[in-house]
């Protein structure tokens, strides 16, 4: 902030824009005064009788600076910043703190500007600035989108200063005064009059504020045969696309059913014409399984030939040159499908997104600035607070954010990670506590409001046929949304035990001792962390081995809760399993030999549909080849070993425990149900049931005890 008593400025070019950049800069500076030549090359040229000594016409000189300021204004952005900065800087002039005056005489081209304290002499500091840099936007050098070379020199030479004091003093009496009289009028001739506005201004001030650009975008586009157009997806480009220039990025959440992958899609269109650069390069990243879905959709928009599609699990190939995928500074925009699966920071693929990201761009066209990132995803709140932030780097610088109301992300989400970890703290130890759902809902509802909405386009099936515009839309092409009813839970009860068992195996399971957890009793799983407690040279050889670790950690803990909420008879198997290959790596060490497969790709197969008990045991069929890394007992921390007997421990009292158990609730309330009420003909007209479940194993175990507890065999 400037401690100066005054600034002067001499500029050829004065834009509010630019004045309003500076303005919290001089709260502590008494005097302002700017000397301006308007636009020279559209304003005086075009009032050059008045200008080149023909005639002087004080009111002509005016009316062309008003005129000025009311372009401005009507070609600003609608953003709530630029109109504080342009009623700020009215004020200014208002209060007296700020003067301006039109030079009537000269084609004003010098630039210079002053930083004076009250009584300039030669023991006071003073400063004078010298360049090319006019007072605005583009020429300050803060507009996105600004890529003119601006050069400017400073000086505090007493006699540097002096000189450039006296000329500002000479031509400042040679210039003429904007009056108070002359801004009121300039303001009222605008949308920011002091008068009262009428109803409809009033309106449509209220959606300039509340949807900026979108009021007047009057986007349309072409669609491919056998693609409907649809208003609500139409309206999601407008708003998303809007998000994509301010923020550059957004969120596109709109639920299962509403067309996520064509609004991205004709987004994508879009950004490509108006970037205008035959160079412009767009990535895809998606789930494997719905790859054919992507590349079939851009073939149907003629956007193919722009692109480039890659499964989440493959970004690597990127950063490491492979399989001819370009350079990752050549992509412009960046299509993130199922977005939340990047939400880990510490995940290795998430460190590998956001490189990609935040890389520089090499071949900018029209559209400015970084690149621009969309990310995909039903459940944008489905995350912890600091998966949220997550997601939001990807696209916002962490301390100087575009979102309305947050400069600083790391500090607005700080209180909120420590709410979230108080909350999840004070409901591992008291479970029964109903207090924590009302603090968490509080406390999501508040990301939600303040964060999420300004960077998230989100609509539900409710939403829109709760639209008349919509819904008629809707009508005219016979769509029509299926009536879904609502989840039905079914409770069975565990007995004799069981309840305690669960829950304790569920703490053992989760309970890992980590950085955010040090007092944690649980599981180390150990066996997937190898390459986190390697040393030296060792160690050295992979590049972030406790993001890695963290990964497979995760991945298993997730699996093992899963494993145990599918079946009893699905966990047991598991449990069974990270037995087995955990004592095995134990062996390792008493051989002296330890195998690390990095190059197993366990995410990938997951992602293929894999279980991680097939990929294990696949793993394990195959062998370590010659080329397989061989490391001794002594490259690892001592502490790994004993980590890997703690987890012996616990998984072999497990097993013991859960192989003691014959009885299956789940599966009795599963069999009741089949035989009272799931094929009755007023639930069940059909006469078939399909049934859901993430494991093979449970299903496997499902059909054998339908067959035989039911006498059945028509189950498939």
């Amino acid at each position: 902030m400037c401690n100066f008593h005054t600034f002067q400025a001499v500029v050829g070019y004065f834009r509010s824009s630019g004045y309003f950049k500076l303005r919290a800069e001089f709260e502590n500076v008494k005097k302002i005064q700017i000397l301006v030549g308007i636009d020279v090359d559209k304003l005086f040229r075009k009032q050059s009788e008045f200008f080149f000594g023909l005639k002087i016409d004080e009111n002509a000189i005016r009316e062309a600076y008003s005129k000025n300021f009311r372009e401005e204004i009507k070609e600003a952005n609608y953003d709530a910043e630029t109109e504080k900065g342009i009623l700020q800087f009215c004020d200014d002039i208002c209060s007296g703190k700020l003067e301006i005056r039109i030079h009537k005489s000269k084609d004003l081209h010098a630039k210079f500007y002053l930083l004076l304290p009250e009584n300039h002499t030669e023991s006071s500091d003073g400063w004078v600035i010298m360049g090319s840099s006019n007072l605005s936007d583009s020429g300050l050098g803060t507009k996105d989108d600004n890529n003119r070379y601006e050069l400017n020199v400073a000086m505090k030479d007493y006699d540097d200063v002096n000189y450039c004091k006296e000329e500002f003093q000479k031509l400042w009496a040679d210039a003429l005064p904007l009056s108070l009289d002359d801004m009121r009028n300039m303001k009222n001739q605008t949308h920011l009059t002091d008068e009262l506005p009428t109803p409809y201004e009033l309106y449509m001030k209220v959606l300039i504020d509340t949807f900026g650009l979108q009021v007047e975008d009057d986007f349309s586009m072409d669609l491919p045969d056998g693609v409907m157009k649809i208003r609500y997806q139409q309206d999601a480009v407008i708003q998303g696309y809007q998000m994509l220039l301010q923020h550059n990025g957004f969120i596109l959440a709109d639920v299962v059913g509403l067309g996520k992958t064509i609004v991205a899609t004709m987004i994508a269109k879009r950004f490509i014409h108006e970037n205008d650069n035959h160079h412009t390069k767009i990535l895809v990243i998606y789930p494997p399984a719905v790859a054919k879905n992507w590349k079939d959709t851009f073939k149907r928009f003629n956007i193919s030939n722009y692109a480039q599609f890659i499964s989440n699990g493959s970004l690597s190939k990127i950063l490491e040159g492979k399989d001819n995928f370009l350079e990752k500074e050549y992509f412009d925009l960046i299509i993130v499908d199922e977005a939340h699966n990047f939400r880990s920071g510490s995940a290795l693929h998430y460190d590998e997104l956001q490189k990609i990201c935040k890389s520089p761009r090499r071949n900018r066209g029209k559209i400015f600035g970084p690149k621009k990132v969309m990310l995909l995803s039903a459940t944008p709140l489905n995350n912890k607070p600091d998966d949220i932030k997550n997601l939001l780097l990807l696209f916002q610088d962490a301390h100087y954010s575009t979102i309305e109301g947050v400069q600083n992300l790391d500090t607005t989400f700080a209180p909120w990670i420590k709410e979230y970890n108080n909350i999840m703290k004070e409901r591992r130890k008291d479970e029964s506590n109903a207090d924590f759902a009302a603090r968490t809902d509080a406390l999501y509802e508040e990301i939600r409001t303040k964060i999420i909405d300004k960077v998230t386009v989100r609509r539900t099936r409710n939403n829109i046929k709760n639209v008349p515009a919509y819904k008629a839309d809707l009508g005219k092409q016979k769509i029509v949304f299926p009536e879904i009813l609502p989840p039905k839970s079914l409770e069975y009860e565990l007995k004799n035990g069981l309840n305690e068992l669960f829950y304790d195996t569920m703490f053992i399971l989760t309970d890992t001792k980590t950085i955010d957890n040090p007092e944690g009793k649980g599981l180390h799983y150990a066996r997937y962390r190898a390459i986190e407690f390697l040393v030296g040279k060792a160690k050295a050889k992979y590049n972030h081995p406790e993001n890695i670790a963290a990964t497979l950690m995760g991945v298993y803990r997730v699996h093992m809760v899963k494993r145990l909420e599918s079946s009893f008879e699905a966990f047991k198997k598991s449990l069974h399993t990270l037995l087995k290959i955990t004592e095995d790596m134990i062996r390792m060490f008493q051989e002296d030999k330890v195998f690390i497969a990095s190059e197993l790709k366990i995410k990938d197969k997951i992602d293929k549909g894999w279980e991680l008990d097939q990929i294990i045991e696949y793993a394990m069929e195959q062998g370590f080849n010659i080329e397989d890394i061989v490391y001794k007992a002594s490259d690892f921390n001592p502490e790994f070993v004993k980590m890997l007997e703690e987890d012996v421990e616990r998984l072999s009292d497990l097993c013991s425990k859960w192989d003691a158990v014959q009885e299956d609730p789940k599966l009795d309330l599963f069999i009741q149900k089949i035989k009272s009420e799931f094929f009755k003909k007023v639930n069940n007209p059909t006469g078939k049931l399909v049934i859901f479940s993430e494991s093979v194993d449970t299903v496997n175990y499902l059909t054998d005890a339908i067959q035989k507890k039911l006498n059945r065999n028509d189950v498939i």
